[in-house]
């Protein structure tokens, strides 16, 4: 069985190192180019490209995998596995292998497609997720189910690291148990409800952005989603038009048991001297964050250093 693997991030490295020791073990690995990382710039390999080398797999790296479409045709795969890629295939490699090309998603499809599937289930506080493998199609995360599986122990607690460690480990392990069945013609893909469908977007730095018009539910599951990138921030207005930016690295929700609100934005100080944030419904607790230039703090150290930065207006 010779089999293509193509990823690029995290999510597609894990599920190559599972694959990499079973009967599955891809005779190939497509990704992307090294990109400039971090505030250092430096060249970064993509960790797809890590584990290929770490496990003697031969790799091919490209901006565009449209240009290798000659190569792969010569190679003439049996399957080709996608996760994690950023790139779209084009129907010319989606035809070539005769066991199709598979696509494994971090969400129970057709809810979340697109590239930001983890974080979108954390924002918007779905009850389940899971993960789905898919038939590539010419349409983004659009192919019918060949496999779909519930994540069995999932807290509307995770953050964005915890939760996509999970999915990552039910993939591998789905696909490993949906390869043997799906070679041998036993799986009938069911097309996927286009009216259930709902779409992430890719998520840029300045999405991290806080408003504090939105409830301390809703920013804190924000927190939980973006960690660690592209990171949650706000303003603090330091001196007249004078802004540093300051990151929330981990919050809670704390409800206020008086009615009584204060201005939206404002900064107290609320039990266990920790700094409370007035939102639209509630208040944002933060428990940890970082100034900018700065390290990362407990709020009760930030607040002794800082003692000024009680009763402003968040920005």
């Amino acid at each position: 069985m010779k089999i293509i693997f193509v990823g690029t991030g995290e999510f597609g490295a894990k599920i190559l190192e599972k694959l990499a020791f079973s009967q599955f073990k891809p005779f190939l690995v497509i990704t992307n180019v090294d990109k400039v990382a971090g505030r250092k710039k430096i060249l970064t390999p993509p960790p797809v490209k890590i584990v290929a080398k770490k496990l003697n797999i031969p790799f091919w790296q490209t901006e565009k995998i449209k240009n290798l479409t000659f190569e792969i045709k010569k190679l003439k795969p049996d399957l080709i596995l996608v996760a994690s890629f950023g790139q779209i295939l084009p129907k010319e490699i989606l035809e070539i292998p005769k066991h199709g090309c598979l696509n494994i998603h971090p969400s129970l499809l057709p809810r979340w497609r697109g590239p930001s599937p983890i974080q979108y289930t954390i924002l918007n506080g779905d009850e389940k997720t899971g993960v789905t493998i898919i038939k590539m199609t010419e349409k983004i995360d659009a192919g019918p189910i060949v496999a779909q599986k519930e994540l069995s122990f999932y807290t509307k607690k995770e953050d964005y690291l915890t939760l996509h460690q999970k999915l990552s480990i039910l993939s591998a392990n789905l696909l490993l148990e949906t390869l043997p069945k799906w070679i041998k013609g036993e799986i009938l893909p069911r097309p996927q409800d286009e009216k259930k469908a709902t779409y992430s977007k890719l998520l840029k730095k300045e999405d991290g952005k806080i408003n504090w018009q939105n409830t301390a539910e809703q920013i804190e599951r924000k927190v939980r989603a973006f960690n660690p990138w592209p990171g949650v921030f706000t303003f603090w207005e330091i001196l007249k038009n004078t802004f540093v930016r300051i990151k929330v690295l981990k919050a809670r929700v704390y409800k206020f048991p008086l009615e009584k609100s204060y201005p939206i934005g404002k900064v107290l100080v609320v039990p266990q001297n920790e700094i409370g944030v007035q939102c639209k419904k509630d208040f944002l607790v933060i428990e940890k964050l970082q100034m900018e230039g700065k390290k990362e703090t407990f709020a009760e150290d930030f607040l002794r250093g800082h003692p000024d930065f009680i009763g402003t207006i968040l920005k």
